[in-house]
């Protein structure tokens, strides 16, 4: 039972987020990237230089590093900060498209806390043309709209479960070299693809493993929701990290 309950506490916080200046050691623990000793290490900081007021600000905090930001940065909230972004779920790799949709679209920051953008897609007449406008995917963009209309909505919700081995559960389950098949494209960024393995731990795809050709952008070869097959390269349990590859399966 605390297996089960563990992994539902998980599903939540990595869907949800989690607010970083009340969560507790044990819950930011469960952040995709934070290792218990980092999430002790936020604590501390917190509890000595006060409230975070910038996500940027987890790059300060001992032993979490760009790879471990890059992975926590999206479910970290932060509730009246110096950027109203950093209360929602967009990626800070995203700030830049988001801020450029909200002037195109006549929005100053603040409407995202004020909850004033429940209509911002329907002020949208083509999303392809304002992707491009935007330097993003199409995809990207339909999900930076969906969460600033509401702040904090997960858009994986309604996507297909992965199909499960019944001898994997767990991140300890997993074997160098195990190929699992039916695994789902949660969240797309510049350096790769996050796939739902069903072990309540997504797995990184890096751009380099995704496809035998060359590409710029995972993008060209995957998009959010796709059903996958990946090998399993490397699983650290300590750092509660997958690295996984799609190439050669």
């Amino acid at each position: 039972m605390g297996e089960s309950l563990n992994g539902v506490v998980e599903d939540c916080v990595n869907k949800v987020g989690v607010d970083l200046n009340t969560a507790s050691a044990p819950l930011l623990s469960y952040i995709s990237g934070i290792s218990s000793a980092i999430a002790k290490n936020i604590v501390a900081y917190r509890e000595e230089n006060g409230r975070f007021t910038d996500r940027k600000e987890l790059l300060k905090v001992p032993k979490l590093g760009p790879k471990a930001f890059e992975q926590c940065a999206g479910f970290m909230r932060i509730s009246e900060g110096k950027n109203p972004l950093d209360a929602t779920g967009v990626h800070p790799e995203s700030y830049a498209a988001a801020e450029k949709l909200l002037k195109k679209q006549g929005y100053e920051a603040d409407a995202i806390t004020a909850h004033q953008l429940t209509g911002l897609g329907l002020t949208i007449g083509d999303y392809k043309k304002l992707a491009e406008e935007l330097g993003i995917g199409e995809i990207t963009l339909r999900d930076i709209v969906k969460e600033l209309e509401k702040p904090a909505r997960d858009p994986r919700d309604e996507m297909p479960k992965p199909i499960l081995r019944t001898d994997v559960l767990e991140m300890k389950d997993l074997k160098e070299g195990m190929v699992l098949k039916g695994g789902t494209v949660r969240n797309v960024i510049d350096f790769g693809v996050f796939v739902d393995i069903g072990v309540h731990q997504d797995g990184l795809v890096h751009i380099s493993q995704i496809t035998d050709r060359y590409i710029k952008h995972p993008l060209e070869a995957v998009s959010v929701g796709d059903i996958v097959d990946v090998k399993v390269m490397s699983v650290d349990l300590k750092k509660k990290r997958i690295q996984l590859t799609m190439r050669g399966i």
